[in-house]
C-alpha cells in the first residue's frame, strides 16, 4: 500500500518535472497522475482497496486564455455589508436537496440556526453536508443546483438580524 506522505513526495517531484502523465502500481494500489487530463477523465484517478482508502490531492489543470472570449462572470459580487457569506468548504457538485424529488434543504427567505443543513457538496463520489454556522435568514443563493463549485466561492448570504 502507498502512503500519504509517498503521495505527498510524488505529487511535488511530479509538478517539479516536464513529465506530463505518471503511472504507479505498489501494493494492489494504483496512482495515476497526468498534468494534461484526457478528454473524458477526470485528471487524477487513485484506486485502492476498499479497506484503505487514500486521500491526495493535485494540482488542477489551468486552460490556456482564449483571445476573444468574453470574461468570465463575477460570481464573487460584493456583498451587502451587513450579509454573511457561506462559502463552499471543498471543490465539488452543489445540490440543494437530498434527492432529485425532494425539497430543498433552504430556500431564499428560510430562518436557520447553526447545525442546519443548508446543501450538499459531493465530491468524489461521497455527498458531504454543509451545515450553517450562523443564525439568521438565507437571503440569497449564489449557485444553481447540480453546478460545479469551487473551494471558497459563495454558495448563500445569510442576514443574521
Amino acid at each position: 500500500m502507498i502512503d500519504l506522505e509517498f503521495i505527498e513526495r510524488l505529487i511535488a517531484a511530479f509538478d517539479d518535472s516536464s513529465v506530463d502523465s505518471l503511472e504507479i502500481e505498489r501494493g494492489g494500489t494504483r496512482v495515476r497522475l497526468a498534468k494534461t487530463p484526457p478528454q473524458n477523465a477526470a485528471p487524477m484517478t487513485i484506486a485502492a482497496p476498499a479497506a484503505a482508502p487514500v486521500a491526495a490531492h493535485a494540482p488542477a489543470p489551468v486552460a490556456a486564455p482564449v483571445a476573444d472570449a468574453p470574461p468570465p462572470a463575477d460570481t464573487s459580487a460584493a456583498p451587502a455589508s451587513n450579509l454573511i457569506d457561506v462559502t463552499s468548504p471543498m471543490v465539488g457538485t452543489f445540490y440543494r436537496a437530498p434527492a432529485p424529488d425532494a425539497p430543498s434543504y433552504v430556500d431564499i427567505g428560510s430562518k436557520v440556526t447553526p447545525g442546519d443543513t443548508l446543501c450538499i457538496i459531493e465530491a468524489m463520489k461521497l455527498m458531504n453536508e454543509l451545515e450553517c454556522e450562523v443564525s439568521g435568514t438565507i437571503a440569497e443563493i449564489c449557485v444553481e443546483n447540480a453546478q460545479p463549485v469551487e473551494f471558497g466561492q459563495v454558495l448563500f448570504r445569510v442576514d443574521p438580524s
